[in-house]
């Protein structure tokens, strides 16, 4: 009879049938057509009709507590492995890295099966029928000018109110307003959409994180504590990756899409305050004197909000942070993003575009 396979034997064979699954989805990257047909109008649609309505029901993030889990058991696994490189048990030492293996491989897995493989999609300028994203810098003047006035005209309709808005409330008007843009467009199709305070949020205030997605959980988790005036948007662009918007910078622009044709206040003038923002940053690399002069177009109270919020975020910035963001950038590059952190501002390329299109 032959003789039974060793645990290393079958880990290492996991490891092998593994590998070539993750080589089999990196073929499927490269056809982006074939992506958008099978994955994203496809499989994708399943996993989001069956676990966003499964996990809506927990009221706190399931995303949160696993990665908790994840990181504890890694740590223990880190001092186990020091313990058995110790006392030379070095085969129980390589089975354990083996299984390390196995686990970071079926995680990638997970990853771009439930929600990664929407990094690789036809871009939003496509679905959206906004091809040309070239532009001058008078024309960026004027796109910029007018979300200066749309962000001017919907600070001076805030009221104290809304300014006291809870974040269930600030969580439910996004939800509704991405039901509302859902039924109007193919492109926004969303399916139970759902948004949660994260539990991490004290760490993520010390990583300069606003909110994320949980591929793994399908869930849209929120800073609860950063300023009233980003949440309505933040909660817009996690949903957004929710709905199958991969890249940040098309995240960004859905966001803002689903902001301004909201009927809530605060929600349209975080959408705006958000582009105003990304708008400057742009301009300013590219003519410091145009920059200067168009802040003075910026309504005092829309100048005091950027204020607090960059105070807020100044105020826990720190070598965690900076960290964080070396590898966020790294991630990024990693999934079809090659600008990394810098796609967030790209968001500009896309309003450009949207901006200059024909109107009816």
């Amino acid at each position: 009879m032959p003789s039974r396979l060793s645990k290393i034997q079958k880990q290492l064979i996991t490891i092998l049938t593994l590998a070539i699954a993750l080589f089999l989805l990196s073929v499927f990257e490269d056809h982006p057509a074939a992506v958008e047909k099978y994955y994203s109008q496809g499989f994708y649609i399943f996993i989001c009709r069956v676990f966003h309505p499964i996990y809506n029901i927990i009221p706190f993030s399931l995303g949160d507590v696993i990665y908790i889990v994840v990181v504890a058991y890694l740590i223990y696994l880190s001092v186990r492995l020091v313990k058995l490189s110790l006392k030379k048990q070095f085969k129980l030492a390589g089975s354990l890295v083996l299984g390390v293996i196995i686990g970071t491989q079926a995680g990638i897995l997970i990853f771009y099966l439930f929600w990664g493989l929407n990094y690789f999609r036809p871009s939003a300028a496509e679905r959206l029928n906004l091809r040309d994203t070239s532009f001058t810098t008078a024309q960026l003047q004027d796109v910029t000018c007018m979300i200066i006035d749309s962000a001017n005209a919907t600070r001076l309709r805030i009221t104290h109110d809304d300014t006291l808005k809870s974040n269930d409330a600030i969580y439910q008007t996004a939800v509704a307003a991405m039901n509302k843009i859902s039924k109007d467009s193919a492109s926004f199709r969303a399916y139970d959409p759902h948004i949660k305070s994260s539990i991490l949020t004290p760490l993520m205030n010390y990583l300069g994180t606003s909110g994320y997605y949980n591929p793994f959980t399908s869930e849209a988790q929120m800073n609860y504590q950063m300023p009233v005036f980003e949440r309505p948007f933040v909660a817009c662009h996690e949903m957004s990756h929710q709905i199958g918007y991969g890249p940040e910078d098309e995240a960004n622009f859905a966001g803002f899409l689903v902001g301004i044709n909201s009927d809530d206040r605060l929600l349209r003038y975080s959408a705006y305050q958000v582009a105003l923002d990304e708008c400057m940053h742009a301009l300013r690399r590219r003519d410091t004197v145009a920059n200067n002069e168009l802040k003075l177009h910026i309504s005092k109270e829309v100048r005091a909000d950027l204020r607090v919020q960059r105070l807020y975020w100044q105020s826990f910035r720190g070598q965690i942070g900076i960290i964080s963001s070396i590898f966020y950038d790294d991630y990024l590059k990693a999934n079809n993003q090659p600008h990394g952190m810098d796609t967030y501002n790209e968001m500009v390329l896309l309003l450009m575009a949207w901006y200059s299109r024909p109107h009816p």
